[in-house]
């Protein structure tokens, strides 16, 4: 785990639950009931939802789209979801993209923080590819200052493993991580995160950008 970021995640998970009370918009109340269980908790949905899409269409209808929200166990009504759904449902297909479905329910980001993000993730990516991987790290992450690489628990690729594990999808874990995961678990850290300048510093220090 980064440095400040279970603190902030610990944070914005109480913030979310707080908020919950407080508003009415259909959308932004299964936002923050994703986000108060943690920077991953959009990641997550999406994980439930990738599950049941079991034509790889990369669209749900609505039934689907309520049975995802219960598996995820997500306290919601019939009426609401099908308030959500019709925002989502633009053409008025009867289904959803559930890319855009993600995209929409992220918390928003100003430029400056994708920005940062972004400068990031093209520090670790190494090889270009769009992919975070352990080669990839291999040349940018010491794995030899871990306590658990120090007293011989782990091996250097376990290290960075653990390490590709905060960012990849919850319930998907594959050792690699995709521009898009990194953006979700950055969106979920920066709902936390009041102001650009404290992001951006973060970042920085995080990342030694």
């Amino acid at each position: 785990q980064m440095p400040g970021t279970a603190r902030h995640d610990r944070e914005m998970a109480i913030q979310a639950k707080r908020n919950l009370s407080k508003t009415t918009d259909p959308v932004e109340r299964l936002r923050l009931q994703c986000l108060a269980r943690g920077s991953a908790g959009i990641k997550g949905l999406s994980r439930v939802f990738r599950i049941m899409d079991d034509d790889n269409s990369r669209t749900l209808d609505f039934k689907e789209f309520v049975k995802g929200l219960n598996d995820y166990a997500m306290m919601i009504d019939k009426e609401e979801a099908q308030e959500i759904f019709r925002i989502f449902d633009k053409d008025g297909s009867g289904t959803i993209d559930f890319d855009e479905f993600l995209i929409t329910l992220r918390p928003p980001m100003s430029n400056a923080r994708k920005e940062i993000i972004m400068q990031a993730f093209r520090k670790l990516d190494k090889t270009g590819d769009g992919v975070i991987t352990i080669e990839d790290l291999r040349g940018v992450y010491n794995a030899k200052h871990h306590p658990k690489y120090q007293n011989g628990d782990w091996t250097e690729d376990q290290v960075f493993r653990a390490f590709l594990d905060n960012f990849d999808s919850p319930y998907d874990k594959d050792g690699k991580v995709t521009t898009e995961e990194f953006m979700n678990y950055y969106a979920g850290v920066s709902a936390s995160i009041d102001t650009d300048v404290y992001f951006i510093v973060m970042m920085k220090n995080a990342w030694k950008l």
